[in-house]
């Protein structure tokens, strides 16, 4: 598969467009030098070249190689690979919860939503010359892809995002040692999940203990806020396969309080912590949750 169309497979067009507008900034960064901010990537001393790739909007003039231009008549953009100060990792929830969907949308599941939201950041990271790696977690442990900046390093994360499934329940904590082990102290953590495991919930909370600079975006179905349901209708759990069957309307006030009093509590803890969160619901556009944590002044737009 070509990387284009799993780039355009896990980040639809129209948010791409308005990825432009978002810039990815570590409050940890605030006063360093070249964290996390627009001018990242530049040309100068300590800096090695990586390749070449096609003009695309938004990118600055300043990349462009008018050698190249001027012998190919076409516009490239010149890449460079460095160290950044920054590092962001994407903590991709792939346990088997990730699988659900709302019937409205069959194929757009939990996981659906967290491998573009992640492709989205890594994207950004890259347009600022910030190093970004992924942390896949699911019930066979955990999956590694060092952190790195350059466009190769962006292709062969969305190919690993491409080929994830969702399975398993959440790692148990032996398993959870290669994230303490690689992810250091000042990188910038986004987690990505339904948040309705525990151990989720603890990662986060730890890590922002130990000086990591955590978001996480807590993704849900529609039918989940909503509770759609009419008539009877079985309910399945998907990690632990239970069933219930039950009457839609008469379960509808008793499950919308549970549920509200469940994010309510994870929101408790996630904010005792100071961790910055949003929700994604997966009826709402993809780029929403990233505007409401990156600041963008017109996420109100999209609400």
């Amino acid at each position: 598969m070509r990387a284009g169309s799993t780039i355009a497979e896990l980040i639809p067009p129209q948010v791409r467009a308005r990825l432009k507008d978002l810039r990815l900034i570590s409050r940890r960064a605030v006063g360093v030098q070249g964290v996390g901010l627009h001018h990242s990537r530049s040309r100068g001393a300590g800096l090695e070249f990586a390749q070449y790739r096609a003009y695309e909007p938004g990118d600055e003039l300043r990349q462009v190689d008018w050698k190249l231009y001027a012998r190919s008549d076409r516009f490239f953009v010149r890449e460079a690979e460095r160290e950044s100060p920054l590092a962001v990792w994407l903590l991709v929830d792939a346990t088997a919860s990730m699988a659900q969907e709302d019937a409205a949308r069959p194929g757009w599941s939990r996981l659906s939503a967290a491998k573009g939201l992640a492709a989205c950041v890594a994207e950004l990271a890259l347009r600022q010359g910030d190093r970004f790696g992924m942390a896949v977690l699911r019930g066979d442990g955990v999956r590694l892809v060092a952190p790195g900046s350059s466009a190769r390093q962006r292709d062969r994360l969305f190919l690993e995002l491409h080929g994830l499934s969702a399975q398993g329940r959440w790692p148990e904590a032996e398993q959870l040692r290669p994230l303490w082990e690689r992810i250091a102290a000042g990188d910038l953590v986004v987690l990505l999940s339904d948040l309705f495991d525990d151990g989720a919930v603890d990662v986060a909370t730890r890590m922002a203990a130990a000086r990591r600079e955590v978001l996480a975006i807590q993704v849900l179905t529609a039918e989940e806020r909503d509770f759609p349901f009419e008539g009877g209708h079985r309910f399945r759990d998907p990690e632990t396969g239970e069933e219930l069957l039950g009457d839609g309307p008469a379960m509808r006030a008793d499950f919308l309080a549970r549920f509200d009093a469940a994010r309510r509590a994870v929101h408790a803890r996630l904010d005792a912590a100071g961790i910055r969160h949003a929700d994604c619901y997966l009826d709402q556009p993809l780029d929403l949750p990233l505007r409401r944590l990156f600041g963008a002044r017109d996420a109100a737009e999209y609400a």
